[in-house]
């Protein structure tokens, strides 16, 4: 009976979920994402990322909210000018990193800058099923961008490049991804996350990593790579094989300055 409560539990969040139906492309086995110029202007989210984003990536929500109005006008440029099979795989990269960050930190500013992102309620207590997100005037969730496009798209590097507004997450750059810059961004993304103090690399033979090696093992693993061999292309400090890796606890607080 257990095992059928968690086969039911899997099953309504995977329908709840969507996103299926938004276009992407998937990039081939060891392809890299080139670098060229695209159509879409990120200028507006860029600017807003200048002004209330420091280095470190943590917002200053509070003054963000004075320009909310802002990120709304880039949210509803994005919802209208949504990927086509015409775009470049770099652009469409760009557009939905872009999109799962704005969406993001609007999301905070609409429910007050609460302590953390998971204090927001959505379908199943979960906030990433949350259907709040427009493209082409329909809703989807963070889930729906992350799980349905962008891990699908095939480069593990997103994850270092989305922000979930947590302390734990990797930072939220503060410039824009664009077309000519995804490739190199999502570089200096996996960089710095994997050289910060989100990994302990104190004892290279034992070192403690993030807890989003864990939620995401097979995209670290993908095309025959191991765990140590994917961290240690962008590792200062390279770590050990092993079969167990210890993992740090994840902390949800809200990333704000």
């Amino acid at each position: 009976m257990k095992y059928i409560s968690i086969l039911l539990l899997v099953l309504i969040t995977t329908s709840c979920i969507g996103g299926s139906d938004l276009y992407y492309q998937t990039l081939k086995n060891n392809e890299t994402i080139p670098s060229q110029k695209g159509q879409l202007d990120h200028g507006k989210w860029n600017a807003l990322l200048k002004k209330y984003v420091n280095e470190a990536g943590f917002v200053d929500y509070d003054s963000f909210k004075n320009e909310q109005d802002q990120l709304k006008e880039y949210l509803s440029y994005l919802n209208v000018n949504s990927p086509q099979e015409s775009w470049s795989i770099n652009e469409q990269f760009a557009y939905y990193i872009n999109l799962y960050n704005a969406a993001t930190v609007d999301l905070i500013l609409q429910n007050n800058m609460p302590e953390s992102i998971k204090d927001i309620n959505g379908p199943l207590g979960q906030v990433w099923l949350k259907k709040y997100i427009k493209v082409n005037d329909k809703d989807y969730s963070l889930a729906a961008i992350e799980k349905n496009v962008l891990q699908k798209m095939g480069d593990p590097r997103i994850h270092f490049a989305i922000n979930c507004a947590s302390y734990s997450c990797p930072k939220l750059q503060n410039k824009a991804f664009t077309a000519a810059n995804v490739n190199e961004l999502m570089n200096l993304s996996a960089r710095e996350f994997i050289n910060s103090n989100k990994n302990d690399f104190s004892n290279p033979s034992d070192p403690k990593l993030s807890s989003i090696f864990s939620f995401y093992p097979e995209d670290f693993t993908q095309n025959g790579m191991t765990l140590a061999e994917y961290i240690n292309q962008y590792a200062d400090t390279r770590i050990a094989e092993k079969d167990k890796y210890d993992y740090k606890e994840y902390d949800w607080s809200l990333n704000k300055q």
